[in-house]
């Protein structure tokens, strides 16, 4: 008998609506299993068992008097620790917030629970979004479930841990440099980037204004897709926010990708040695699914993937350091040394540095928009390889360490979609992206879908999740 974490978000969801599962055991569940296994993966930093326990008792009383139930109604859920949720604190990571209770909902929190999902706790977050996995914070790091001594990528690791390792199926993260998908590759999961604006960022610790993006992180492709379609929508409460119509995203990534016109960026990658042979493997496995399942394939040309990469760290490290700097400069000693490291180049560059990242920003999005100007569909690696182990990660490596590959969907504001693209040769996930036009979630996911059945391996969880703690560790 599948259990009930194994079923997913829109499983959940259904067994829910046909009775066959209750939200009281849904919840039950999931709080089981982070008692069980978040002390080991550092997932979690709040778990509010009782407010969720309550959540789906309401929940269940409403599927027993035949309500209206909405799309995510009894599912638990969980947001990273820089999303306000009333009651429970927002504490980014840092000792400078750590206790510091939400007095109302985020909108992303408010969108999930209109759509009936049960909010059972917040996940561990790098210090304000961009600090490493620093174990001189309040909370984490966040373990791999796939191999506790590896990374699970940042900075919404606990978000793809506590997904990856099934104690929720469905977690949000944000994303302003690959802060969703690089977990999403680590983890193995499904990880939506959306466009620019179109979900809004109201209630959210922002860590660059310009950059910042909110998305869902799951399992599935389809799971995502029905996610996003609970989180997405104007508001005007968030001056980047976008009034634009949605689609049918579930529908979307169950279509197939037969017409679907790709282009293989491979110049992102083609000739870096830092890239692993395994991950350069996957893309091509990828792209030979798509052509499988009747996609037109076709090579396109971008500027250098350094290019993006500089420009996107610029702009965000002068954002966030603008953000931070009164803190910093009154006692810098609060924050950890992740995030100094990370945060204080951002006080070397000058007004000119970022106008002319500012300026760069604009050919690059105009060449990207030419480039999909005859497409639907850019295919991108998922990332430079598996996951590291966690103790190869240093406080240096925004600046010094591999190529960024998920900066230019951040830089251009295009919606970006990771999905497991397979495994390597040590059980850790590979993965590619998925990068659709702008405002054109609905053609990434049908892609990716198509990636995940033929590459995804969807019936693999981590040895953790199965309750075999020493293969995992």
């Amino acid at each position: 008998m599948t259990a009930i974490w194994e079923l997913g978000l829109a499983g959940t969801a259904q067994a829910v609506a046909a009775k066959t599962v209750s939200p009281v055991e849904a919840v039950t569940e999931a709080l089981t299993r982070i008692s069980a296994l978040a002390p080991e993966l550092r997932c979690f930093v709040h778990v509010d068992a009782e407010g969720a326990l309550a959540q789906a008792r309401h929940a269940e009383a409403a599927v027993a008097a035949g309500a209206a139930l909405g799309p995510l109604h009894g599912v638990p859920v969980a947001l990273k620790d820089i999303c306000d949720v009333a009651g429970m604190p927002t504490g980014n990571g840092s000792r400078l917030t750590e206790g510091q209770v939400a007095a109302r909902d985020s909108a992303v929190a408010a969108r999930l629970r209109a759509a009936g999902a049960i909010l059972v706790g917040k996940t561990e977050t790098h210090e304000f979004a961009i600090g490493g996995p620093d174990p001189d914070l309040p909370h984490g790091p966040a373990r791999n479930p796939w191999n506790l001594a590896h990374y699970p990528g940042g900075s919404s690791s606990g978000s793809g841990a506590a997904v990856a390792a099934g104690l929720v199926p469905g977690a949000v993260g944000t994303d302003t440099g690959g802060s969703i998908r690089i977990p999403a590759a680590f983890c193995g999961l499904a990880g939506m980037k959306p466009t620019y604006g179109r979900v809004s960022r109201s209630g959210v610790s922002p860590l660059a204004y310009s950059l910042d993006h909110i998305g869902p992180m799951t399992w599935t492709v389809a799971d995502n897709a029905l996610m996003l379609a609970a989180m997405a929508g104007h508001d005007p409460r968030d001056p980047g926010s976008a009034e634009r119509p949605r689609a049918d995203w579930p529908a979307a990534a169950a279509r197939g990708a037969a017409g679907l016109r790709v282009g293989l960026a491979r110049g992102f990658h083609d000739g870096d040695a830092a890239f692993d042979p395994q991950g350069v493997a996957a893309f091509d496995a990828a792209a030979d699914a798509l052509a499988d399942a009747g996609a037109v394939i076709e090579d396109v040309r971008l500027s250098p993937l350094a290019d993006y990469q500089a420009c996107n760290r610029v702009i965000l490290m002068s954002e966030a350091f603008a953000l931070h700097e009164a803190d910093f400069r009154e006692r810098p000693e609060i924050f950890g040394p992740y995030m100094r490291a990370r945060l204080l180049p951002g006080a070397l560059f000058t007004a000119a540095d970022h106008v002319q990242a500012l300026r760069r920003r604009r050919e690059l999005c105009a060449e990207m928009a030419t480039a999909m100007a005859g497409l639907d569909v850019l295919l991108v690696a998922g990332a430079v390889g598996p996951a590291p182990r966690l103790d190869a990660v240093r406080p240096d490596t925004m600046l010094s360490g591999p190529p960024s590959i998920t900066s230019p969907c951040n830089v251009t504001g295009l919606p970006a979609l990771t999905v497991c693209a397979g495994f390597a040769r040590d059980g850790l996930p590979l993965a590619v992206q998925l990068v659709g036009g702008p405002f054109d979630e609905a053609a990434a996911y049908a892609a990716g879908a198509v990636v995940e059945a033929a590459l995804g391996e969807r019936a693999r969880r981590p040895a953790i999740a199965r309750g075999d703690a020493a293969a995992a560790a």
